[in-house]
């Protein structure tokens, strides 16, 4: 009779104990991609870098694609962190926009990334959209805070394109300090809630449930 305890089964997936985790990996790839760009960097050389895998890789960002959106996502979120900047006072809000977008586009490390192609550009517009303007919208409330959300973003995307991704002469000279002080009556102007014209109020009044119309939508 065999008395001999059997061998413990193998475990599949991620292995246990303390597995590398989706920072680690995005560290390992920021350093390869600042230094050799988005064309130069592999999965293979990230993984080495970052002792993993390139399955791993695969499994937390399906393609080099997906890794480099992860990294400047990243880059994105310690510059432009969206709870610093909407919190604090309402009436410095313009200021802490401006700012927050100056001091992440005068990184050094986001300008590096940032030349390299189209990838780059398009986390930037997801990270717009996705993140600031669905905040934004959040934040400011109301039936026209959409509208007004739109304005500040759009605002803000021509700053970053006419002083950094494809720089007019006038507005790349301009310092942080002028560009807020020429921006922000603008910002300012974009956050304020929009008055109901005449127009908005009787038609408000015809689609009230007692005039037996449908409730007009915020």
């Amino acid at each position: 009779m065999n008395n001999a305890a059997p061998a413990p089964a193998r475990t599949r997936g991620r292995p246990r104990g303390n597995p590398p985790t989706r920072e680690s990996i995005v560290s390992a790839a920021r350093s390869l991609f600042l230094e050799r760009g988005y064309r130069g960097t592999t999965l293979r050389a990230v993984a080495g870098a970052a002792g993993v895998d390139t399955a791993l890789i695969a499994y937390h960002f399906g393609s080099k694609k997906g890794l480099f959106a992860d990294v400047m996502q990243f880059q994105c979120a310690n510059a432009l962190a969206v709870d610093d900047v909407l919190g604090g006072d309402p009436a410095t809000l313009p200021d802490r926009l401006i700012d927050a977008v100056t001091d992440l586009w005068e990184d050094s490390d986001v300008v590096q990334l940032t030349t390299q192609g189209e990838a780059a550009a398009e986390v930037i517009r997801e990270y717009l959209e996705r993140e600031l303007l669905a905040r934004l919208v959040e934040f400011l409330g109301g039936r026209d805070a959409t509208a007004r959300a739109t304005a500040v973003v759009t605002i803000l995307g021509g700053l970053i394109y006419t002083r950094y991704l494809n720089p007019l002469p006038t507005p790349a000279a301009l310092t942080p300090s002028e560009t807020r002080h020429i921006l922000t009556p603008a910002l300012r102007a974009a956050l304020t809630p929009r008055p109901r014209t005449a127009a908005t109020t009787r038609a408000g009044r015809r689609g009230s449930p007692t005039s037996g119309g449908g409730a007009v939508r915020p």
